[in-house]
């Protein structure tokens, strides 16, 4: 029968995990020589611990207009209250001699009290590092840990759709949960969930509370955070999602180093490799990145990368679309090269390149009066994004939207934060603001300049 089982193991692919043998792999009970993981499991689950957080946010309502009259012509728009709020999460403890754990920014946001639960029962206090919202991280410090477990860190760079994974993490605020499954896509990006994406897609059961947890493979190493579900009313289905570990172990190193994520600009536009422009090409290639416009003076420009460039890998890993390169690029920080691989004229070259320094996100209030309300940051497909909107604003008056992008003012395009400063300096009177929302075109005229 054990024979039987490992050559279905073998053929099967559970035995080969990133294309390397796992032969140590204890896959079966010391008793009876029954199945299991639970060998892995003892060793790896206490580094995935329980979060729980109190805190208050603010809550914005807007005041009805039949009943503003009772604060006068100039009265409040809305009414801000401070409400308390109590959340379940989980995480992955990455460095046991400095109390290092790994969750999501989502659970902790706007957290005053952080308490950590390990596997064992025991529980201390925890302190924030630092976050970064638009990748969904957040880096925690154990106060006075004693006798922790950390978790050996993967490659999900070498993950194949087919690998067995296991999910580990806290749903419903039920306790440590295992559940099991396959790696049932790589690269998901376009889903709306966080700003960038890059996510790993899995079957492996994730519920709500299982955020921050992790996912690992049947060797015990971890490949990525699961970080969000795909389900009606927040149950699941079967279609879960994790941060490559890739991704998240650079972040992480930033978080530390500077208590921030420093984000880079690459300097490129274009859209994902398609077989019409393969074919025009004459490339052998389906998948990558294919540069439209390299911005000059950017850090692509003094790379040497050109337009009709396809980008197939950074650092040696496969580019599947432009918004992988886009989420690799904003995982990647500031001052550090790193090698791009490019098809060119049928060639493959490698380019050493460093990130130049992004403008980091501004209130528009400070650019134009009537932008009040919003906060923008240069993106990376061209244009200035519109990163956050407070409801009832003057920004939301004119009819911005979150997520909306700038691409020009006047006529005039504006890629960076300087540029549109400088486009909304020279307009004079009524300024005309091109919108990018969507697969949609349009203009917003702002007055009061």
């Amino acid at each position: 029968m054990r024979t039987k089982f490992i050559a279905v193991l073998a053929l099967t692919g559970l035995l080969t995990l990133g294309g390397s043998a796992q032969a140590n792999i204890p896959f079966f009970s010391d008793k009876d020589e029954t199945p299991t993981l639970a060998p892995m499991l003892e060793e790896v689950t206490p580094a995935v611990v329980n979060i729980s957080v109190k805190g208050s946010r603010e809550v914005r309502q807007r005041i009805p207009d039949m009943f503003r009259f009772f604060f006068g012509p100039n009265g409040p728009r809305e009414q801000v209250q401070e409400r308390p709020f109590r959340g379940l999460g989980s995480g992955v403890i990455i460095d046991a001699e400095n109390g290092y754990v790994v969750t999501n920014n989502h659970v902790i946001d706007g957290a005053s009290e952080i308490l950590v639960t390990l596997k064992d029962g025991e529980q201390y206090d925890a302190e924030v590092i630092g976050t970064d919202a638009n990748s969904d991280i957040a880096l925690l410090k154990i106060k006075n840990g004693k006798d922790l477990t950390e978790i050996e860190i993967g490659r999900s760079a070498d993950l194949r759709v087919g690998d067995f994974v296991v999910a580990i993490g806290n749903p419903f605020g039920l306790g440590q949960t295992v559940t099991s499954g396959i790696v049932s896509a790589l690269g998901r990006s376009g889903l709306g969930i966080e700003e960038i994406e890059n996510f790993i897609q899995t079957d492996a059961a994730i519920n709500s509370g299982n955020s921050g947890g992790a996912l690992v493979t049947l060797d015990g190493k971890l490949v990525g955070i699961n970080t969000a579900i795909l389900g009606p009313n927040g149950g699941n289905i079967g279609i879960g999602f994790a941060i490559p570990s890739d991704m998240m172990e650079a972040l992480v190193q930033q978080l530390i180093e500077f208590g921030e994520v420093r984000r880079g600009v690459l300097g490129v536009r274009g859209n994902d490799l398609t077989p019409d422009i393969a074919k025009a090409l004459n490339l052998d290639a389906n998948q990558g990145a294919f540069i439209a416009e390299v911005v000059p003076d950017s850090a692509a420009a003094e790379a040497g990368l050109q337009s009709g460039d396809v980008i197939t890998a950074v650092n040696g890993e496969k580019i599947r679309s432009f918004a992988d390169l886009s989420a690799r690029v904003k995982t990647l920080g500031v001052g550090k090269p790193f090698d791009i691989t490019v098809l060119r004229d049928g060639d493959k070259r490698t380019f050493e390149v460093t990130l130049s320094a992004d403008e980091t996100a501004v209130e528009a209030e400070q650019l134009h009066p009537a932008l009040q309300g919003a906060t923008l940051a240069p993106s990376d497909g061209g244009g200035i994004t519109i990163t956050e909107l407070e409801e009832g604003s003057m920004a939301a008056r004119y009819g911005l939207r979150k997520d909306d992008v700038i691409v020009a003012v006047n006529r005039k395009p504006v890629n960076s934060v300087s540029e549109l400063r400088s486009a909304l300096d020279s307009a004079e009177g009524v300024v005309a603001l091109n919108i990018r929302r969507g697969n949609s075109s349009l203009y917003l005229v702002l007055r009061g300049g």
